[in-house]
């Protein structure tokens, strides 16, 4: 089936239009405040949730709107079931810090479960076992390796050779009890909360500078200056980068559809093991359920026709349910960290009241939950036990040198390919709603053509270290094969490490 004319024309999460978000002016003074918080995302939103309820003065900035950006567009899965990850845990860091990662990851759900209660939140909140399964038989004998981490560490779960999800598989491993949620419901209170403590939040006020010492000062983009005695960095990619994380982490794109289907769900929530992934869940919506199919994962900016993915999604979750619409589409960026585990603490040993929280892979609800919980204990000067599992000074021999060299080789590749690469359209060739990689003036430029026929015209030169951007035809935006920026098609920052857009380009 040819699914082009079937999917909605613009990238957006199902819940967008569900709840109505309250709405923040620009911070337009200069503030002194406890604790400033950088990122409107979960990590920084529990930790301002936190904070103000123990009394502090927080200020929390947002570039864009509050939960536009990764976290607006989570799968909303809650677990401590990262994929197939605790026999490598062991293997690579032992035992006790194996433990100590499922039980960061346990202790956030049980907050968010705990806190959906107290506060009485209506967010579709569902506990659910969750599934990895496989037809690979490689992926079989890992799978095995993890149902005996499993074990060691006392995770509920283990192997399993049937599932409620009728899908062909050979194997699969059950972790019990984890949860789904809807994020926007459950975040909105939180952020009345918030408020009603106290707390300022900003929107559409983007930081670009940060003066470290013993009270850091903020400088946003209209040159207003936050001062703060502890400062949270939690920008999804640090906007304010000290410990060089643009060469420690690499960023990747996947792909969400939300279905109407012909067969009904029969519960639980399931990931592939192999390659290419497919992640499913439901969720309550309208009076109905839909299906949620996600995967489809590359690097960003190396994906050559973005749009195939969500066909290909269609096409599995058509052959698997049966599908009577496609509601909704959408993308999400997430950064992995060299040794797959987040960097949640002092970004450098040299600016102990700058903290970072950053590279949550897929598993940012969990994750960046577990990083606002343990940024608020570090600020209260409270024992938290996982403070040194995440810290962002660590680096393991193995796997961080393997992973540092692939991954900075790869960049440098794209870097020259990016320079020499060829340019196969030109302007007068664009379509209505079409935008590539063209050459105006004699030199290499990127050009979108909207459907009213207008032209945006910018320099594929990224503003963060000079790599050559490429066209993403499935959200219309321009990204960076080498560090994960993000450009609208006119050249604005959608996503870091780049803070200045892209430069315009006009027609001589």
């Amino acid at each position: 089936m040819n699914w082009e004319n079937k999917l909605p024309q613009f990238p957006e999460p199902y819940w967008r239009d569900s709840v109505k978000l309250p709405s923040f002016s620009k911070l337009t003074e200069d503030k002194k405040v406890d604790v400033a918080i950088v990122g409107g995302g979960i990590s920084g939103i529990t930790a301002a949730y936190l904070l103000t309820k123990q009394g502090l003065n927080v200020a929390l900035l947002e570039a864009d709107k509050l939960l536009n950006g990764t976290t607006g567009h989570t799968t909303a899965k809650i677990t401590a079931q990262h994929d197939i990850i605790y026999d490598e845990l062991i293997s690579h860091f032992g035992e006790e810090k194996a433990r100590l990662y499922y039980e960061a990851n346990y202790d956030a759900l049980n907050f968010i479960k705990k806190t959906t209660r107290e506060l009485h939140i209506d967010c579709d909140f569902i506990e659910e076992d969750a599934y990895v399964y496989t037809n690979s038989e490689e992926k079989l004998s890992k799978l095995q390796k993890e149902a005996a981490a499993y074990s060691r560490l006392s995770i509920a779960g283990g192997l399993v050779d049937s599932m409620p999800l009728d899908l062909e598989m050979k194997s699969a491993i059950v972790m019990k009890n984890q949860a789904q949620y809807h994020p926007l419901k459950f975040m909105k209170v939180l952020v009345d909360k918030i408020t009603e403590a106290g707390g300022s939040i900003y929107e559409q006020t983007t930081a670009t500078d940060v003066e470290p010492g013993n009270h850091p000062v903020v400088t946003t983009k209209d040159g207003h200056k936050v001062t703060c005695d502890y400062l949270i960095v939690g920008s999804h990619f640090p906007f304010y980068d000290k410990g060089f994380y643009f060469t420690r982490m690499y960023a990747e794109r996947s792909y969400l559809l939300a279905l109407k289907t012909k067969k009904s769900y029969p519960g639980g929530m399931y990931l592939s093991a192999e390659t290419p992934k497919r992640s499913i869940r439901y969720t309550p919506f309208n009076g109905e359920n839909l299906v949620i199919v996600a995967g489809e994962k590359h690097k960003t900016g190396h994906g050559t026709n973005t749009f195939q993915h969500y066909e290909h999604l269609a096409e599995f979750g058509d052959e698997l349910f049966g599908i009577e619409e496609v509601v909704n589409r959408w993308s999400a960026q997430d950064l992995t960290t060299l040794d797959k585990i987040p960097y949640i603490g002092a970004m450098t040993k040299d600016n102990p009241n700058i903290f970072v929280a950053t590279g949550y892979r897929k598993w940012g609800m969990t994750t960046g939950t577990a990083a606002g919980m343990l940024l608020c204990d570090i600020i209260l000067q409270k024992q938290n036990p996982y403070e040194q599992l995440y810290t962002p000074s660590r680096f393991q021999a193995d796997p961080s040198v393997k992973q540092f060299i692939a991954q900075n080789a790869d960049v440098g590749g794209h870097f020259v390919a990016g320079k020499i690469g060829m340019v196969h359209k030109t302007v007068d060739e664009l379509q209505p709603d079409e935008g590539a990689v063209v050459k105006v003036n004699g030199k290499r430029a990127g050009c979108y053509k909207d459907a009213n026929g207008k032209l945006h015209i910018v320099d594929t030169t990224c503003t963060h270290l000079g790599c050559e951007v490429e066209w993403n035809d499935g959200e219309r935006s321009w990204d960076c094969p080498c560090h994960g920026s993000r450009f609208s098609f006119s050249g604005e920052v959608m996503e870091g490490p780049a803070v200045e857009p892209l430069k315009k380009v006009h027609l001589d």
